[in-house]
């Protein structure tokens, strides 16, 4: 089989939850695991992209590192020859690229991105041109990188699709192949098995996804969050008055929420969990199982990221960023190039 180059990162500012760690943490650390030798995996913390909106600037480089912790104490295996960490920002060939790329992208395609149109509604004074261009950043850190798979979620496929398109305008201006195209969406789904994605719902709203709004305090479980205070909002959490147990999302989306949330922590697939409770009528008892799980889960998770520091962490991130700066500036260097900036 070929070798292929798989590239994802995370937003540095955000807390992360149980949501972010079931939906996209632990897939990556699986992906990785099941690497073969020729393979390249390049981990990146996006943080350029996190004040494309309003932020606390304070706390970003902390969490920075934090977030990289979450992913260490996950199982990320910083050690492999074919894997590597780094921080967008300590690349300087993301912000150079981004600038040309955007000079080869049209206005009207950065106007039809959902994402910006969603996020920027009803705030045209304020909303920032970094929003409206971000895609172009996203394009750029894959293209650096000649990124095949890229794992992303429903409100981010335009943006993929938009590096493809930006990949096959520049060669073919220049007549070269500098870029290799990202994998069409068909071919992502395929790869991460996407075609039933991850989505944890809010414990009290379970029709919406867990966030980490301080106006879901109850709904959401950190990372962080005290095992047994997490184990309490299980234990709270909406569910239904059908009064018997099934996993059917359109119907009973709180008790299927909980449901999910115990296969994923205990490894066992989707069929198994139904065989298992449908049909059975104590939601209490669901409850305190799936409440034992998170608390379990906590603990352990929580003891392996304190074995990893902020300063081990910073340190894995600067080896990663002399390898990462290598690999970009090369291929930065045939950009410009073809651009007529340098010989």
């Amino acid at each position: 089989m070929s070798s292929k180059t798989i590239l994802t990162g995370i937003r540095a500012n955000n807390k992360l939850h149980l949501g972010n760690y079931l939906g996209a943490i632990l897939p990556m650390v699986k992906t990785q695991n099941q690497l073969q030798g020729s393979d390249k995996f390049y981990f990146f913390v996006p943080d350029l992209h996190s004040f494309t909106t309003p932020i606390d600037h304070s706390q970003l480089y902390s969490l920075t590192l934090e977030n990289v912790q979450n992913y260490l104490a996950a199982g990320f295996d910083y050690t492999k020859s074919n894997s590597i960490m780094y921080r967008q920002s300590h690349v300087p060939a993301h912000s150079e690229l981004t600038w040309i790329l955007s000079c080869f992208t049209y206005f009207g395609e950065m106007g039809r991105m959902i994402q910006f149109k969603e996020k920027s509604a009803g705030k045209n004074e304020t909303v920032s041109i970094g929003l409206f261009t971000y895609p172009i950043l996203m394009a750029a850190d894959i293209l650096l990188y000649n990124g095949e798979y890229v794992p992303i979620g429903d409100d981010q496929k335009q943006h993929l699709e938009i590096a493809r398109d930006i990949a096959i305008r520049f060669n073919h201006k220049f007549n070269q192949e500098i870029f290799s195209l990202p994998k069409p969406l068909k071919e992502q789904t395929q790869f991460f098995n996407l075609n039933e994605s991850i989505r944890i719902r809010s414990l009290q709203n379970p029709e919406s996804k867990m966030s980490k709004s301080i106006e879901d305090p109850k709904g959401t479980i950190l990372l962080k969050d005290e095992p047994k205070v997490a184990a309490k909002k299980v234990m709270s959490a909406v569910t239904d008055t059908v009064g018997a147990i099934n996993w059917d999302w359109q119907n009973q989306p709180g008790i299927t929420n909980l449901l999910q949330i115990l296969g994923l922590l205990s490894d066992i697939s989707a069929e198994q969990i139904k065989t298992t409770w449908t049909g059975k009528t104590s939601y209490g008892e669901l409850k305190k199982e799936v409440a034992t799980a998170v608390e379990n889960f906590l603990i352990q998770f929580q003891a392996k990221f304190n074995t990893f520091t902020p300063q081990i962490a910073e340190q894995i991130l600067i080896e990663g960023e002399k390898i990462a700066n290598e690999i970009a500036n090369k291929k930065l260097r045939e950009v410009q190039k073809a651009v007529g900036l340098v010989r």
